[in-house]
């Protein structure tokens, strides 16, 4: 069946509704492009990943959603990108590495094969060996306030940044948990930011008991012995914000600490609680799951065979593990010897392992947010009509908590947090596309 039969006698678009017949899925196209080994995730362990897969000798393609590689920890500024990334990237082109950016995988319809969406297009590809290198995104825990005008993550407030959002003079408080904390209190003092507040959530015998370990990592040591200088006057453990309100132009939070509540004005809050995986993509393609994270063997691949995880959705352990399980997945799918890297992603795991613990959100965090605090941000659902239902499924055939935009990526990890719902189900497409790209680019066929 064309594409343009499919248009005519599977979906009928009408000024009121929209009609999709029940019983159809996407055709398998053998004669879409081909790939030895497809990477998805263009982040520091992706083009590792793709880098080793391409020197030795597999043909490779690279997909990305944003507009440069880099992924979040090496995202370009307005200046252009990382020089280690402008590098990789350049050995990549010279090995025909196929680099697709601002493009989606939203299904993966068959074995060995995936749906790209571009600029309103759909397309399919086939791979024999693929690559998840998708990174996570940060956790946000609802408080009242979370939802005002500048008061963002605290890696989307430093992405922001370094898109050009101006900070030279202006006063933000900085909350939530983990080593990033730090690592954008340095960053927005260096671009002149006055950072009034640094609130960690942990306590100092759990951060005590992560320094110790950390003495095995002694890269680790020097990063953060260099930012301390920057942000240690400012930087308070067991502190955490309960509420930020609206102050004319400005923003007043209320910080929790040992001696009670402290009021901070200021003009931006970044707050977040350490990262969610982002497990999406590797569920649809039936892989197992544990814990929230993939399940992995010491080749990097999942419980589906010639499908590899790396970096974040097996363990948070930041970009030093997800380079070495990279190099791992870059040369097991290409069936070379791997076992030489075996002991580094171990000394990573113990690393992201540790952190975990001393980390971990702390459960005066659940009592927060009050019954007319929003958790659902995309359908405006509140704590208080969530409070009516037993599961997040419950939930959403009631009140819409998780249809929005984001596909439940904010809410559902705070309903975990909050109510302990389990993750819910997921459908493609994955991230949201145009109808009538798939109307118009992929074919259809009967069940």
């Amino acid at each position: 069946m064309s594409a343009a039969s499919a248009s005519t006698e599977w979906i009928k678009l009408g000024p009121a509704s929209l009609h999709v017949r029940k019983e159809w899925r996407f055709g398998p196209l053998t004669n879409a492009k081909a790939y030895d080994v497809v990477v998805v995730g263009a982040g520091p362990g992706g083009l590792e990943a793709a880098l080793i897969a391409a020197q030795n000798g597999a043909k490779v393609c690279l997909v990305d959603e944003n507009q440069a590689e880099g992924g979040q920890i090496f995202r370009a500024s307005i200046l252009g990108k990382h020089p280690d990334v402008a590098a990789t990237v350049d050995r990549l082109r010279q090995l025909k590495v196929e680099i697709l950016l601002e493009t989606a995988v939203v299904d993966a319809p068959f074995s060995g094969q995936l749906t790209l969406a571009n600029n309103g297009r759909c397309w399919q590809i086939r791979y024999k060996s693929l690559v998840l290198a998708v990174g996570a995104r940060e956790l946000f825990l609802p408080y009242p306030g979370w939802t005002l005008p500048n008061v963002f993550g605290i890696g989307g407030l430093q992405a922001l940044v370094k898109s050009g959002l101006e900070v030279q003079g202006k006063r933000v408080v900085l909350a939530g948990t983990g080593p990033l904390l730090m690592a954008v209190g340095a960053y927005l003092v260096d671009h002149g930011a006055k950072v009034a507040r640094i609130a960690e959530q942990a306590e100092l015998s759990s951060l005590a008991k992560f320094l110790f370990q950390l003495m095995r990592f002694p890269a680790k040591v020097i990063q953060g012995s260099s930012l301390l200088p920057k942000i240690v006057a400012t930087y308070r453990l067991r502190s955490w914000i309960e509420q930020v309100q609206q102050n004319g132009t400005t923003l007043r939070v209320s910080v929790r600490n040992r001696s009670g509540l402290k009021e901070i004005e200021c003009d931006f809050v970044g707050c977040s609680f350490g990262f969610e995986p982002s497990i999406e993509l590797p569920m649809v393609l039936g892989c197992a799951i544990k814990g929230g994270f993939v399940q992995v063997d010491n080749r990097q691949q999942t419980s589906v065979p010639g499908i590899f995880c790396i970096g974040e959705p097996t363990g948070i352990g930041g970009v030093d593990k997800a380079v070495v399980e990279g190099r791992i997945a870059g040369l097991a799918s290409t069936s070379c010897d791997y076992k030489v890297e075996l002991p580094l992603r171990a000394k990573w795991v113990a690393f992201a392992e540790a952190m975990e613990v001393a980390f971990r959100p702390r459960q005066e965090l659940r009592e927060l947010a009050r019954s007319e605090t929003i958790v659902c941000r995309c359908e405006d659902v509140t704590l208080g009509q969530l409070a009516e239902w037993g599961s997040s499924r419950a939930a959403k055939l009631q009140t819409r908590c998780g249809m929005g935009v984001c596909q439940g990526r904010i809410c559902g990890p705070a309903t975990r947090f909050l109510m302990d719902w389990e993750h819910g189900s997921v459908r493609p497409p994955i991230s949201p596309i145009p109808l009538i790209g798939l109307a118009e680019e992929i074919n259809f066929e009967k069940e």
